[in-house]
């Protein structure tokens, strides 16, 4: 029971101090951005990024939960933690420094660790493999979204 609330706990960690880091240029720079026609509104951003985040932590867990004694777990932990630390990364550089060009360029190497991170867990539980997918799938849409919000504001 430990693992899977630590498991849980640890992606909302990241959320939440990634928010109250990059609150204010979220609230006073972002709304000034011109933004490409498929930018979803704003409300959508908080729970779908809840939902993915309590995913990652269900996937963290049913991966931890198989030990740590076998090398291609201890891998596969260790591609979550890259991929995590890239996640709360792009916040800090996006709407903390206000940079979305250098933004792009993190959400893209971002992107690869998932998909990284995706295969490997596949090695060691299809399920928390498939539970990343739809994250991977957002970020993609992020990097779309990222890219088009730095072309309309260079």
């Amino acid at each position: 029971m430990g693992r899977l609330i630590i498991s849980l706990l640890i992606p909302q960690a990241v959320g939440i101090l990634s928010g109250f880091a990059t609150a204010r240029g979220v609230r006073e720079w972002y709304p000034a951005l011109q933004k490409p026609g498929f930018t979803p509104p704003s409300w959508v951003f908080a729970p779908v990024w809840t939902v993915l985040y309590l995913m990652m932590g269900v996937a963290l867990y049913l991966v931890w939960r198989q030990g740590t004694d076998r090398p291609e777990i201890r891998i596969a932990l260790a591609a979550f933690a890259v991929q995590l630390i890239l996640n709360g990364l792009w916040s800090l550089i996006f709407f903390g420094a206000r940079a979305p060009g250098p933004a792009f360029v993190e959400i893209v190497a971002l992107w690869l660790a998932i998909g990284v991170t995706v295969v490997l867990f596949y090695g060691v539980s299809r399920p928390a493999a498939a539970l990343m997918v739809p994250y991977w799938a957002w970020v993609g849409f992020a990097a779309a979204l990222n890219l088009g919000i730095w072309r309309l504001n260079a």
